[in-house]
């Protein structure tokens, strides 16, 4: 709440080209105790001032020479940046009421008129700063649990986006991945969609999402996840429910980015001809962050060593997707991807796995 200093402290701005009425203002209000007020006899020093100084109210005659108040008024309101302008308290000895009515429509608030009743106007004086201080006082309030809200809102959103990427990491360490293998990935999907012209935000989507792809490999038993050998068609069966685990796991969020994840989680195996896991779905049926995966994923472990083969070379793997394209993979987006290729390769020059990959992994999680 407002104290009586903080409206004695009010800056008051005096616009008045008479020098008596000026000197018969200031001896009022310091009198009764305001402390910040600025005089201007030159309504063009007035309107500087203005601008300047960033008045709480203002005292404006309406008759003065080179620029009259209703000029004044018009300049303000044609120069105003401000959402919240301070209210003009109008000084005039014309009764008339035509007058009144254009300062109000011109945007005055109130008048004070002359000669002075020194009670009346500084009560006027008093109500206006009261209810502009009052106002500003609240607006700052607002800001601060505006700028509270956004803190906590980015807090969650971090939260999130922290959990989604540690599930992923999670889902890495299960299936002896190389750690670089989301990050790689990820940013080859955000790549991609950026390619083919997808918002910022829905590549920050892809990008924030697709590290969880495989999060449902956690719910795969070891002896058919980290089988050496070749896996029977009954083993088969059991891994490729990871798709439906993963997706019943980030199901029933009202996440974007959740909802992104579950929906890659389900559809990044399914294939352009429909002979994909697990629902069979084909063409552009498969959503489009499906898809982006599907090739980013099996472009970086084509190039990636493994135990059980050595990288290939960017165009092996290139002549790869080239090869499955209509089959496995949408083809328009491999003709994208080939597009893209020079920041594939920085990319993957720049995370290169590494015996200490998952300590280079929470650095980057950290950091992202």
């Amino acid at each position: 709440m407002l104290t009586e200093d903080d409206i004695l402290d009010g800056k008051i701005l005096i616009v008045d080209d008479e020098v008596s009425n000026v000197k018969l203002l200031e001896q009022m209000l310091h009198q009764r105790g305001y402390s910040s007020i600025t005089v201007c006899t030159d309504p063009h020093d007035g309107l500087k001032k203005y601008q300047e100084w960033e008045p709480d109210l203002v005292l404006l005659d309406l008759n003065m020479p080179g620029m009259d108040g209703f000029q004044f008024l018009k300049e303000i309101q044609v120069n105003e940046q401000e959402v919240n302008p301070p209210p003009i308290l109008i000084l005039t000895a014309n009764n008339s009421n035509d007058i009144r009515v254009r300062a109000l429509l011109a945007g005055a608030m109130d008048f004070i008129t002359k000669p002075f009743n020194v009670i009346e106007a500084l009560a006027r004086i008093k109500n206006m700063l009261d209810v502009r201080l009052l106002h500003n006082q609240v607006r700052q309030q607002n800001q601060i649990l505006d700028q509270k809200i956004q803190e906590r809102t980015q807090q969650l959103v971090d939260t999130r986006l922290e959990v989604i990427q540690r599930l992923g990491r999670a889902a890495e360490y299960r299936d002896n991945e190389t750690g670089m293998h989301v990050i790689r990935m990820s940013k080859f999907s955000a790549l991609l969609a950026e390619a083919i012209g997808m918002t910022p935000e829905e590549c920050d989507l892809i990008l924030n999402a697709s590290p969880m792809h495989d999060i449902g490999k956690i719910g795969i038993p070891d002896r058919i996840l980290l089988k050496p050998g070749r896996l029977t068609p009954e083993e088969w069966e059991v891994m490729k429910t990871h798709t439906t685990i993963g997706a019943e796991i980030l199901s029933g969020s009202s996440s974007e980015m959740m909802k992104m994840a579950e929906s890659i989680s389900l559809t990044h195996h399914e294939k352009w001809d429909g002979s994909g896991y697990p629902a069979g779905t084909k063409g552009e049926e498969i959503p489009i962050e499906g898809r982006i995966v599907a090739i980013c994923d099996v472009f970086d472990a084509l190039t990636s060593d493994r135990p059980y083969k050595k990288a290939w070379t960017v165009e092996e793997a290139v002549e790869e997707l080239e090869k499955c394209a209509s089959q496995h993979f949408d083809p328009h987006l491999v003709e994208k991807f080939k597009t893209i290729l020079s920041e594939v390769r920085e990319i993957k020059n720049q995370y290169v796995d590494t015996p200490d990959q998952f300590p280079d992994l929470e650095k980057f999680l950290t950091n992202s």
